[in-house]
């Protein structure tokens, strides 16, 4: 899931960012709850806060796994371009 992820083009970077927002948008979720229903009270408002709230780690998550992914990649593609120079170097083509 991760790999499919990666190559639709989602980043650890974006799934940070969308964590970081969505600890913002529960603090407004929370507050906009609880100015529009003021009738309803602020068990509601706290409701939509921790719904919202729930999503950062979550986000988080995805955003260590897709790290974790990137540098393996990484280091796969370092350690193919260290044997194809040690192979180049074996040969003596340039």
């Amino acid at each position: 899931m991760i790999k499919k992820l990666h190559d639709m083009g989602l980043r650890s970077e974006h799934a940070y960012t969308a964590a970081v927002a969505s600890i913002g948008l529960s603090m407004l979720t929370w507050a906009t709850s609880l100015r529009v229903e003021p009738g309803v009270g602020l068990d509601r408002a706290d409701r939509w806060g921790i719904y919202v709230g729930e999503w950062a780690p979550t986000f988080f998550g995805l955003g260590i796994a897709l790290s974790h992914y990137e540098q393996e990649e990484g280091s796969l593609m370092g350690k193919a371009h260290t044997n194809g120079e040690h192979k180049r170097q074996m040969t003596g083509t340039a």
